[in-house]
């Protein structure tokens, strides 16, 4: 297992990665594939030079497999984004990888917390989380579109 920053010069690999999530897991997301058309190449890039922000691919055996991103939201607060990993290759602890790597990312920016939301009906999402040390907030939404608010204290 392999990590990977990405920076702009790596959308076509963002979007291989962002499309094969959406496609994989659409009931983990707000997003749908079709709101993520492959050839809005301005739209892919944009999203890799947020200022501040720290994006990364997993890869197995050379295969991009998982991605996540930490995006600074401001009062010492990183929010963790578009969290995926491939269906084939969950159990192997790679999601705590990209977790894990988004945390000491924080960790040297200076973040007090991490900070995501979850659809209620990711509970294998949900379950990471917990175990890694989030602990619930609160909750956004009705019905289907409902987020589970999580945070997690930056440990210095």
């Amino acid at each position: 297992m392999e990590l990977r920053a990405l920076g702009s010069a790596d959308w076509p690999l963002w979007r291989e990665l962002r499309r094969a999530a959406l496609a994989d897991a659409p009931h983990a997301f707000r997003a749908r594939l079709a709101d993520w058309g492959p050839r809005e190449e301005r739209r892919w890039r944009a999203r890799l030079v947020l200022p501040g922000a720290y994006h990364l691919a997993a890869f197995v055996d050379g295969t991009a497999v998982g991605t996540t991103s930490g995006l600074p939201a401001g009062d010492g607060t990183v929010e963790l984004h578009s969290v995926w990993v491939a269906t084939a290759v969950r159990g192997r602890g790679l999601g705590g990888l990209l977790l894990g790597a988004v945390e000491e990312w924080a960790r040297r920016t200076g973040a007090a917390r991490l900070r995501l939301g979850v659809l209620t009906g990711n509970a294998e999402a949900r379950e990471m989380y917990l175990r890694r040390g989030f602990v619930v907030e609160g909750r956004d939404g009705e019905g289907e579109d409902t987020e589970v608010r999580m945070t997690k204290r930056v440990e210095r």
